[in-house]
């Protein structure tokens, strides 16, 4: 179980039917390590939903597939909450932290360059270098945040984009996208959002960064260890 400086702060943490819903699932022995990977599963399938959005003529059907890729990016968020609400249930394992992990990067970069590619269908200009821009500085503020745990510091979940906040993005985005054939768009909602996206992951990266030299810099300087 991660320690309380080291989790990423949800509201929806305390909401009742997070707690039922995780009891329910530990009572049932489910283990930590499988909702992890079911978020995998959730994540691949939105990624398929997109890449599917982007080639499919008919509105209706293309419709439909953006609004159960914005739901399977949902349901891998809940994944995401559950795992760790489980494993305070004692279900945890020793290989909890590398499914903590792991998982969610693969998720970010399928998701997010899928999304270029659904986008890019459509002919819209670097859409398909954005949505991998995304995926890429993605895996930069997970990797900076880790960085700073390996040298001693809280975890900094920091935004304004960090993974809740591109996860609600790219839902909306696709909810919107949904509509885009009543005022002829096809593509562009989701090029905005990952245009959106990549500006406020870069400047998440950036502060994470300063964040991290400015504690390295005062532990020096009060010779503490952090």
């Amino acid at each position: 179980m991660a320690e309380p400086a080291n989790r990423r702060p949800i509201k929806s943490r305390e909401a009742g039917w997070a707690h039922w819903l995780a009891k329910r699932l530990a009572d049932a022995d489910l283990r930590p390590d499988l909702i992890s990977g079911v978020s995998i599963a959730f994540a691949l399938l939105g990624a398929a939903l997109l890449l599917a959005a982007g080639v499919t003529e008919p509105a209706g059907v293309r419709a439909a597939l953006l609004l159960g890729a914005a739901a399977m990016i949902q349901l891998r968020l809940v994944c995401n909450l559950l795992d760790g609400m489980v494993a305070e249930h004692g279900r945890s394992s020793s290989a909890g932290p590398i499914w903590n992990e792991l998982p969610d990067r693969f998720s970010d970069v399928a998701l997010l360059a899928a999304a270029g590619y659904s986008a890019g269908a459509g002919g819209l200009m670097f859409a398909v270098e954005i949505g991998w821009i995304c995926a890429c500085l993605a895996l930069l503020t997970a990797y900076l945040r880790e960085m700073g745990r390996g040298l001693g510091f809280a975890a900094d979940f920091s935004g304004p984009m960090a993974k809740p906040q591109r996860m609600a993005a790219l839902t909306i985005a696709c909810v919107i996208a949904a509509l885009e054939p009543f005022w002829g768009w096809r593509g562009e909602t989701l090029w905005i959002a990952l245009v959106i996206v990549a500006i406020g992951t870069a400047i998440t990266a950036a502060r994470r960064t300063r964040t991290l030299a400015r504690r390295l810099r005062d532990r020096k300087h009060s010779g503490g260890n952090a």
